[in-house]
């Protein structure tokens, strides 16, 4: 498997000959210019990432779903317990969770990968065993993983992208389950943005104004602990990630990483994938062309990481789920997207008369 450095190295912008050529057809298919809105600027950064116009449109979408559990949920950030991330481990191996209904709906395959779930984990092929430490360290006391951790997670997600690109998958949706994991997410949001932690920490699971309130000192606290905000590309990004990251979020953004580096577009999920995405962007900015963000997340903290990483969600439901729920719904809209700039007639080709100029 290709290592942080190498994979790191292999991350080049799209290719801008085939995203010219699909800015060129779109504007000869038989519609107005623009007249399908974002989906057109879908279809062109497909074609670049897939370095040919048309793009072959994406048929083998697998969503990941890495877990892991939290130290900080000793502070009272979230009314429900830990167990309840090995419980959820267990519903998608079952095929019981949201994310397998509506990775059916769409034909993708789920994977669980249990990245740092406290209590043991059953292998399967549905559920793979990667753990790299039981949960994080307190990050409000104290860094929630070291860096060699963090390393660790991040090889965990390129890994598990390498091999299911290997086995044949193109496109790739970030899913995600931790109890407790949005405030990790607030504070590499916080951390890498420089936006206030009262702006971007939110009610994750529903909690009530007072939980809220010691969730937003947590977060403010842990990221004043960090010194600076680390949007300065100059500054260590996994040092921010093992101090105030999630092991789910390490892999995440490792999983961007090695879909990008691959050459395979990614489907983001919500907040948990936004502010994992951010660490992926440090890391090698050129990754943002190979990024979709499947939906907005009712979490606002998710807005300050798309709106950093230059993204546009493709649809806004009020989703808060996680788990890869908003990027299944999505990936009909990519497919289409595909589609329509390889199968819609010209209008040369269909015989319409284009409007005078």
């Amino acid at each position: 498997m290709p290592t942080l450095d190498e994979t790191l190295a292999r991350i080049a912008p799209p290719d801008t000959a085939a995203r010219a050529a699909a800015l060129e057809r779109q504007a000869q298919l038989t519609k107005p210019a623009g007249a399908l809105g974002v989906l057109e600027d879908v279809s062109v950064q497909l074609a670049g990432i897939a370095g040919t116009c048309p793009p072959p449109a994406p048929e083998r979408p697998v969503v990941a779903v890495f877990a892991g559990d939290h130290g900080v949920l000793a502070q009272g950030v979230s009314p429900w317990p830990a167990e309840v991330t090995l419980g959820m481990v267990e519903n998608f191996r079952a095929g019981g969770a949201a994310v397998n209904v509506l990775a059916r709906a769409c034909g993708a395959e789920v994977v669980v990968v249990d990245v740092g779930v406290a209590a043991p984990v059953a292998a399967d092929d549905v559920v793979w065993d990667r753990n790299v430490r039981r949960g994080t360290a307190d990050l409000r006391t104290e860094a929630a993983m070291t860096r060699d951790e963090a390393l660790a997670a991040l090889q965990v997600g390129i890994d598990v992208a390498t091999e299911l690109v290997a086995r044949g998958h193109d496109l790739l949706l970030t899913g995600d389950m931790g109890i407790g994991n949005t405030t990790p997410a607030a504070c590499l949001v916080a951390a890498f943005t420089g936006a206030d932690p009262a702006a971007v920490t939110g009610r994750g699971t529903g909690v009530d104004d007072a939980t809220l309130a010691l969730k937003t000192r947590v977060v403010a606290e842990a990221v004043r602990r960090l010194g600076a905000p680390v949007a300065d590309p100059a500054t260590d990004p996994v040092a921010t990630l093992a101090a105030v990251g999630g092991l789910e979020h390490a892999a995440l953004a490792g999983f961007v990483l090695g879909g990008a580096a691959a050459g395979v577009p990614v489907l983001l999920d919500g907040f948990i994938a936004g502010s994992a995405a951010l660490v992926a962007h440090a890391l090698a900015p050129a990754v943002t062309g190979y990024l979709l963000a499947g939906h907005r997340s009712a979490e606002f903290g998710h807005l300050a990481a798309l709106s950093h990483l230059g993204l546009r969600p493709l649809v806004d439901l009020d989703l808060r789920l996680g788990e890869g729920s908003g990027a299944a719904l999505a990936f009909p809209l990519v497919r289409s997207a595909a589609l329509v700039l390889s199968e819609m007639a010209t209008f040369d080709s269909a015989g319409v008369a284009r409007k005078e100029v």
